[in-house]
């Protein structure tokens, strides 16, 4: 296979885990599920895996409260046949406290369907976004802005 001939593919798919991620900062639940093989394997890793399109969207539609949120700003994407990485920004939207956080999230596509995503974060990381966003809570100015 020339480069030429897997150049599109790995396009083709970075484009959709693009979709997806913006389908859920959207939110658009349905469209998101579009994009989701029906065994797909969701591992955030040090989290329980998910199993199944059923179960993920699942878990996604017990967050559309209007409190809750989520944002993302992906950084760069990388793609090599079938699997794309991306490296990017999570925001985790909890009434006035936004949590930003770095991830690296691998993914597996095929026939334009995910078939596993698996998101790597620093712990470390996560727990000076909480920190941040209490803070941003108390005092609006201090709040972390998606840049």
């Amino acid at each position: 296979m020339t480069e030429q001939q897997v150049a599109p593919v790995g396009a083709d798919n970075i484009a959709t885990v693009t979709a997806f991620l913006n389908s859920l900062r959207a939110p658009d639940l349905d469209a998101a599920a579009e994009l989701l093989d029906e065994n797909l394997v969701y591992q955030n890793v040090g989290f329980p895996t998910v199993y199944g399109r059923r179960r993920a969207i699942k878990l996604f539609r017990a967050m559309e409260r209007p409190s809750l949120g989520f944002d993302v700003k992906i950084h760069r994407s990388a793609a090599e046949g079938a699997s794309v990485l991306n490296e990017r920004t999570d925001v985790l939207i909890l009434g006035p406290v936004r949590l930003q956080f770095w991830v690296c999230g691998v993914f597996e596509v095929h026939d334009g369907r995910i078939t596993l995503w698996r998101d790597y974060f620093d712990q470390f990381d996560f727990a000076k976004a909480i920190v941040r966003g209490l803070v941003g809570a108390v005092i609006p100015a201090l709040r972390p802005a998606l840049t």
